[in-house]
């Protein structure tokens, strides 16, 4: 068998797996897959017509490495035919049985196709040498998915800086102790102001996203901003928390303020069941201890630890501190607006520097907070609008429930016709089937015969009925002319009462000459 060598095989393999922390068997699968693509540029390069070349011409071929004699062989496997339309994918029983003689039609052999080592040409080796390095990344990328794939939204505890791209950072991570590094990109929006990102500074990560494809860049993101790195590292240090007995019911995190005047800040709400625990002191430990710890992490900044509480007044004023809280109002709990009285002293700390208490409280909690000063708060006003707050969405209510039921009203009346329709439509059908004469089976047979005898008496019938009609437009003529001749005789009476008429007149016209003589 031929061979196409390539000198160093082994130690080209062990110095890529070395450097690409990839294990031995993935480098040689990149390998052999770039090696087909060179031997497909080659097979191009060679056959002037590559129309026939097309993307599954090749799936029959593979690649076979010979670590040992450094060197690779193509194979090509291919069907025993009677004739060969294509010896790229067939071979001729004849050719075959030459030296298996008990090859038959339909079977598959697997034949040595290498190139010579010169015809192998510099454009193939060129070819192979850019498919091995896409194949490697894609060996890379498919390892750290299936490494880091079940971490995301974890912590990993040491990131080291390696440079700076624009402005994110690199970073080299592993997803366990003794296990290979890779590269994650830590974005500009999850960096922390306070961090001083210098080379070789090692920092905890959560780690937000494991992209895939194959596109350019670090394949996994980390974040500093993220609220679940919070919340992993209050796990990490209070152990009432990794046992269950505290719980983290929310977290609200402003790691990077809209204002540089203003650092970030977290707040954090806690709860427990057991009646003997205080879950906020929990979570500050001993002297500030615990929370210290985290404080130093994420590099000086404020994180407030309040109780949570089903009630919501409570809630809110508690999500609020340091600031003391003389009232809470829940004005709409519907929209969940609260209106939050304190003393004027109090104000400047509930609201925070540029609004950031309040902010991260209504994160907190979820509700709106305005702050109002308890000494000019004008309950009379706040109870009207309230009042009308409430009578306004009573009014939508109704409205809203009149037209729900209009609705529902027009569908069950479009229901009711649809129904009618159809059993209108069904009682049309039952109808005409009911009129429909039901076929006899036994009356089939002499159809025939009566059909010929009804053909021989229907032709005298046909001759009587056209004498009838003939007799019938007769008459209709006769019937014409008699009313003709009354028309003339009416005509004439009428003449003849003009005449009268006219005789008349010359009697009236006779006698006033009568009377006027013998007036004179």
């Amino acid at each position: 068998m031929s061979m196409v060598t390539l000198p160093g095989l082994q130690e080209m393999i062990d110095g890529i797996s070395r450097e690409r922390n990839l294990p031995k068997h993935a480098v040689q699968a990149a390998l052999r897959e770039a090696l087909l693509k060179g031997y497909e540029r080659y097979r191009r390069t060679h056959r002037p017509d590559t129309s026939i070349f097309d993307e599954e011409y090749f799936n029959n071929f593979e690649v076979e490495l010979d670590i040992e004699d450094e060197g690779f062989r193509v194979l090509a496997t291919k069907a025993i035919v009677e004739t060969v339309d294509n010896p790229d994918h067939q071979i001729a029983l004849e050719e075959v049985q030459e030296v298996a003689p008990e090859a038959q039609l339909g079977d598959t052999v697997v034949l040595d196709v290498t190139p010579d080592q010169n015809e192998f040409g510099r454009m193939a080796a060129i070819q192979t040498k850019q498919v091995l390095a896409q194949k490697l990344r894609d060996q890379q990328r498919k390892l750290v998915q299936e490494e880091f794939q079940d971490l995301e939204g974890t912590v990993l505890p040491q990131a080291r800086v390696l440079r700076f791209e624009r402005q994110s950072v690199i970073m080299a991570v592993s997803s366990g102790f003794g296990q290979p590094e890779v590269e994650a990109e830590l974005l500009k929006r999850d960096q922390l102001p306070n961090d001083n990102y210098r080379a070789n500074a090692v920092f905890k990560v959560l780690l937000k996203r494991v992209s895939e494809g194959s596109h350019r860049g670090p394949q996994l993101l980390v974040s500093r901003a993220d609220a679940g790195l919070v919340v992993d590292l209050f796990a990490n240090e209070v152990p009432e928390i990794e046992d269950e007995i505290v719980r983290i019911v929310a977290v609200a995190r402003e790691a990077n303020p809209p204002s540089r005047s203003v650092g970030p800040r977290t707040k954090i709400a806690v709860d427990t069941l057991e009646r003997d625990v205080d879950p906020v002191g929990a979570c500050i430990g001993a002297r500030g201890s615990r929370i210290q710890a985290v404080v130093n992490e994420l590099r000086g900044e404020k994180i407030d630890v309040i109780r949570w509480s089903p009630d919501p007044a409570t809630y809110i004023a508690n999500a609020l501190s340091p600031a003391r809280v003389d009232e809470v109002r829940l004005v709409d709990p519907e929209s969940r607006q609260a209106h939050v009285l304190v003393p004027e002293d109090q104000l400047s700390l509930a609201i925070g520097k540029e609004g950031q208490n309040v902010r991260l409280a209504a994160r907190l909690t979820g509700w709106k907070i305005d702050i109002k000063d308890t000494a000019k708060y004008d309950y009379e006003a706040e109870n009207q609008k309230i009042a009308e707050l409430a009578e306004q969405r009573r009014l939508a209510e109704e409205a809203a429930a009149a037209k729900r039921a209009e609705e529902e009203a027009l569908e069950e009346e479009y229901d009711e016709e649809d129904d009618d329709e159809a059993l209108e439509v069904e009682e049309a059908v039952e109808t005409e089937a009911a009129i429909a004469p039901a076929a006899d089976p036994e009356t089939d047979a002499p159809a025939e015969e009566d059909a010929v005898d009804d053909l021989a008496d229907d032709e005298p019938a046909a001759l009587a009925e056209d004498e009838l009609e003939d007799d019938a437009v007769a008459e209709d003529e006769a019937d014409l002319a008699a009313e003709l001749d009354e028309e003339d005789l009416d005509d004439d009476l009428d003449e003849e009462d003009l005449d009268e008429e006219d005789l008349d007149k010359e009697d009236l016209d006779e006698e006033d000459l009568d009377e006027d003589d013998d007036k004179a």
